[in-house]
């Protein structure tokens, strides 16, 4: 077949169409997750850590939407002020109701099934936002209704989670100078695939130590003259002492909670009443707590 030649244009190669773009695959680069550190109580330091997903693109949204549900809700726990707002009772109204509107946003995107048996459970954990009738809530009022809040000051509040127990730790520092902990022991039993039965054990209140170098001038003296009457009390009051105070509360507390949201990160639950305790994963343990050992 005669092939027709146009005038100013090359004819000394075929010309084909361009190639079709290739059907998109599956894999899709995620926006970075949000792995935080804590600089303080109520402060936060954002990481990324890149991800590639892979699957439909349904799953892609609404994985990109369960990242964004996160990252607001922990956005919406720092405009509330974070933990010492929530325990001073500062948190306003109109705070509470916008972190508990993201809460209920973030746990219609629970990845887990299973959260009571999931491997996620186990670790420790830091107390974001919590209910009145929770452990954490009950380590608060047992430390801030013996001391004013002028001379307490809560530096942290956390989990450890193992074994089927918990451990909440609180750490507390007075007259910005004294520092001590308080633990709350708890066991956990499971109830269900949502389910479980959480019964408290045991508290105990740790033995202060003091930072001299920060200690006022004014209170030096009171500080030394108590040491030196601490040393003289008998051996055996003295190993009591220097062990903490431990509380019996086997018997007196149980209660019944779900847990509506878990992955890496975020653990949400909630008690028979609906009020929510939110916790977000720590990136590491101290090396050396004796607070690892639960019971």
């Amino acid at each position: 077949m005669a092939t027709a030649f146009l005038p100013g244009i090359s004819h000394s190669c075929t010309n084909f169409p361009p190639p079709a773009p290739a059907p998109e695959k599956s894999r899709r680069s995620v926006r970075p997750s949000l792995r935080r550190c804590r600089s303080g109580a109520g402060r936060f330091r954002a990481m990324v850590q890149q991800q590639t997903f892979q699957g439909p693109p349904a799953a892609y949204a609404r994985e990109m939407e369960r990242l964004s549900a996160k990252e607001s809700l922990l956005l919406a726990f720092k405009d509330a002020g974070g933990l010492q707002s929530l325990i001073s009772g500062k948190t306003t109204e109109m705070q509470r109701i916008d972190v508990n509107e993201r809460i209920v946003g973030l746990e219609q995107l629970n990845p887990t099934a299973r959260p009571t048996t999931s491997p996620f459970l186990d670790g420790r954990w830091n107390f974001e936002w919590f209910s009145a009738g929770s452990p954490a809530s009950f380590a608060a009022r047992f430390v801030f209704e013996r001391s004013p809040t002028t001379l307490a000051n809560l530096l942290g509040l956390d989990m450890l989670l193992k074994d089927g127990y918990s451990k909440i730790t609180a750490n507390l520092r007075f007259l910005n100078s004294i520092e001590s902990k308080f633990f709350l022991t708890t066991k956990l039993s499971l109830e269900g695939h949502m389910r479980m039965k959480e019964e408290y054990v045991e508290a105990l209140l740790d033995t202060p130590t003091v930072s001299q170098e920060v200690v006022p001038e004014q209170l030096k003296g009171p500080l030394g003259q108590a040491t030196g009457a601490l040393e003289q009390l008998p051996l055996p009051i003295r190993d009591a002492f220097a062990n903490g105070v431990k509380i019996p509360l086997s018997g007196t507390f149980q209660r019944l909670f779900i847990i509506s949201y878990l992955d890496d990160e975020i653990l949400i639950t909630r008690n028979s009443a609906g009020a929510p305790d939110v916790l977000t994963r720590l990136e590491s343990s101290p090396a050396s707590a004796p607070s690892d050992t639960v019971i």
